[in-house]
């Protein structure tokens, strides 16, 4: 990584963290709906980056939301698993163009950005769900609260790629 990526990386980290903490946990539809947008750290970390490296700060970025909403650990749990498995999503959203590194999200066609998004959201939100609520008799809660924060959390990371997207040259 490159000096401007390392800076990129260091302000994505803190500004996701900082509106995830002051802002999003905060809102609460319904009772179930809530966004994370922290999840957007290990969306678009690069590509060709140390696969360590983003473990480790999936597990920073969690723990400092979990030390902020005293959720004990259930925030790291799931950024790392899906830090852990976002090759394999990769593999399966981008096909061949993975294996080649020539992947740039704002630029691969809508369905395959959808695919991934989508898939790397539900899976953190049903680990996330799955690890609060830890009992087999609340599963419905946990599945409820996965589809409907997942959406939002869909819809909303959506709107800020496409805000802050770079336009294509």
């Amino acid at each position: 990584m490159q000096n401007s990526e390392i800076i990129q990386n260091i302000i994505r980290f803190i500004g996701l963290a900082l509106l995830q903490v002051l802002v999003l946990n905060h809102i609460n539809f319904l009772g179930y709906i809530n966004p994370y947008m922290y999840v957007l750290f290990v969306l678009i970390f690069p590509f060709t980056g140390n696969r360590t490296l983003l473990i480790f700060l999936g597990f920073l970025l969690g723990l400092t939301i979990d030390m902020f909403s005293d959720t004990g650990g259930v925030h790291a749990a799931a950024t790392v698993f899906i830090a852990y498995i976002r090759p394999v999503l990769l593999k399966f959203a981008f096909g061949i163009s993975y294996e080649y590194n020539v992947i740039k999200l704002n630029q691969v066609p809508i369905n395959e950005r959808l695919l991934y998004i989508s898939g790397m959201v539900i899976i953190h939100h049903l680990v996330l769900f799955l690890l609060e609520t830890f009992n087999i008799s609340h599963i419905l809660l946990a599945l409820r609260s996965t589809l409907f924060s997942s959406i939002f959390s869909i819809l909303l990371i959506f709107c800020v790629l496409v805000l802050f997207g770079r336009k294509r040259s």
